[in-house]
């Protein structure tokens, strides 16, 4: 471990590009919920345990037609939690680390917790999404509108949305987050295809053999995030992947097995010393 810790130092350090990619696993240290597996999920969403509902269930476009008060009842109440809770310190060093180089951020969080670090809109992909934005449940147009502001009241014994839901500015039916749920066919992309854009435009100006790659958080259950840092990996990037359950990956992977908090201090702390 601490071989790798040293290499992973030396590979921020030498580095003229970052790639800062995360998954789920990014929010947790955070204080944000971890759906990895049922037991997660309804320890912190008991009554969909009670309904029998599963993560991938209640994840679903269909409640926002059969069940409004469900649907947003869950993403409205996660679109609280993430407004409340405040990045953790990793976030603030990976900042600060971008401040020095050319840096870029790759995420399938929908928490927007990277812009509220200070990183800019520009420079971050959202690859699922943003809960922080909107657009129309059937969709009558391809708009996609803010939704910082949104107020959102909660049942917490039911986690049902309680009074007036979110409304389309356009036709006046249902709106519902901008983000890729599960058989999600209506989910309105541009945005995030934009986002994309800017950064494969980004990365294909620039060397991949120097940059390093810092993936945090990212498991195998959903791969998008770790198969976009591979990408980089086989052209000649290095990887730096942190994760405490799932840390290994193709040969020359800098495998930390650690939560994402504790890897890049543990990084920036030799980044310190030299």
């Amino acid at each position: 471990m601490s071989s790798f810790l040293q290499l992973a130092a030396r590979a921020v350090r030498d580095a003229q590009y970052l790639l800062f990619t995360a998954g789920a696993g990014m929010g947790v240290d955070s204080g944000l919920p971890d759906f990895r597996g049922n037991e997660g999920f309804w320890r912190a969403y008991p009554p969909f345990q009670r309904l029998g509902l599963q993560f991938q269930e209640v994840a679903n476009p269909r409640w926002f037609i059969s069940d409004p008060q469900l649907a947003w009842g869950f993403y409205g109440h996660r679109f609280n939690l993430y407004q409340a809770t405040s990045p953790h310190d990793g976030f603030a060093i990976l900042k600060r680390w971008s401040e020095k180089k050319s840096a870029r951020v790759f995420t399938s969080n929908v928490d927007g917790h990277f812009q509220r670090a200070g990183f800019a809109e520009e420079d971050v992909c959202e690859v699922h999404g943003s809960l922080l934005h909107l657009q129309c449940v059937r969709p009558c147009s391809d708009a996609i509108w803010d939704a910082t502001d949104l107020k959102i009241e909660i049942d917490e014994n039911t986690f049902r949305a309680k009074g007036e839901l979110p409304r389309c500015p356009n036709c006046g039916g249902l709106a519902r987050p901008n983000v890729l749920m599960f058989g999600d066919s209506k989910w309105r992309s541009d945005r995030s295809d934009e986002q994309l854009e800017r950064l494969d435009k980004w990365a294909g100006n620039v060397s991949a053999r120097q940059m390093a790659v810092i993936e945090m958080g990212a498991g195998n259950a959903i791969p998008t995030v770790r198969h976009f840092s591979e990408s980089l990996q086989r052209q000649g990037a290095t990887l730096v992947r942190i994760n405490p359950r799932e840390s290994f990956g193709p040969t020359g992977t800098l495998s930390l097995s650690m939560g994402a908090k504790e890897g890049l201090q543990a990084i920036d702390e030799l980044l310190g010393k030299t």
